[in-house]
């Protein structure tokens, strides 16, 4: 059985932990011990006991807090959390010096299939332009979503790779492919380098994701919708049994999902 502890008390945090309880492996035994969930007061994490995994589905605010906690207890850690600054990010991959960690903006395997089939369209269609939209539920405080950075960092990496590889010496001032979020007023025509990015917020939308991709006289539209949370805590519960015991580092979700 595998002793964890759950960081957030809201409604990831709270079916994570209901799932959990309820897991059982083929012989009906339980596969996860909860040994702990924190809500809002941190201080809880300073008498903690130690557990196998950290699952943090909080708050960028909390984050040092659970990387304070993975430190000291030498807990893996898989985080879920989004809205993190650079800054904090460089806090996570420090951490894999001491601890296995994962991060990801989206624990669904269709998203990771779409990033997938994304990676291919980018690198398939050079001169298409490309235009991400996201939409969330009214509750969600950050835009734009964790994987829509995901999607965008996907395109980015292959357009820029592509053109670094074609262009000559002196494109070089051209720059690269770059992300533009949302347009409004006289912006002009849309630039070949620019990738699109734009946030929809309504309802109780639990997600959808959608790249198109502009051709002349075509186009293509890739799109992923999630019509529960359940996917992403599956995903994760998951990814939580095949972290534990690996070897401290920085991993993403392809590497511990399907390497």
């Amino acid at each position: 059985m595998l002793k964890i502890a759950i960081m957030g008390a809201g409604r990831m945090g709270s079916l994570i932990r209901s799932t959990a309880e309820t897991m059982r492996d083929a012989a009906g035994e339980a596969v996860f011990d909860v040994a702990f969930q924190v809500g809002r007061d941190l201080s809880d994490l300073d008498s903690a006991p130690a557990v196998d995994v950290l699952v943090d589905f909080s708050h960028a605010s909390c984050l040092e807090a659970a990387v304070a906690y993975a430190r000291r207890s030498g807990a893996a850690l898989v985080c879920g959390t989004t809205g993190l600054t650079a800054a904090q990010m460089g806090s996570l991959r420090a951490l894999g010096a001491h601890a296995a960690v994962l991060h990801s903006g989206n624990y669904s395997i269709g998203i990771a299939a779409l990033r997938h089939l994304v990676g291919q369209a980018a690198r398939e269609l050079p001169g298409f332009d490309v235009e991400i939209v996201e939409c969330h539920h009214n509750k969600k405080v950050d835009a734009p979503s964790g994987t829509a950075k995901l999607l965008l960092d996907t395109v980015l990496s292959e357009k820029n790779a592509a053109s670094a590889a074609t262009c000559a010496p002196t494109d070089a001032a051209v720059g690269g492919y770059r992300p533009v979020y949302g347009r409004e007023g006289m912006c002009g025509a849309r630039d070949e380098r620019e990738v699109g990015v734009h946030a929809l917020r309504g309802g109780t939308v639990a997600g959808v994701h959608t790249v198109s991709f502009f051709g002349t006289d075509e186009e293509l539209s890739l799109t992923h919708r999630a019509t529960s949370r359940q996917i992403f805590v599956d995903g994760a519960l998951a990814a939580t049994l095949k972290l534990a015991g690996r070897e401290p580092g920085f991993y993403t979700f392809d590497e511990i999902m399907f390497a």
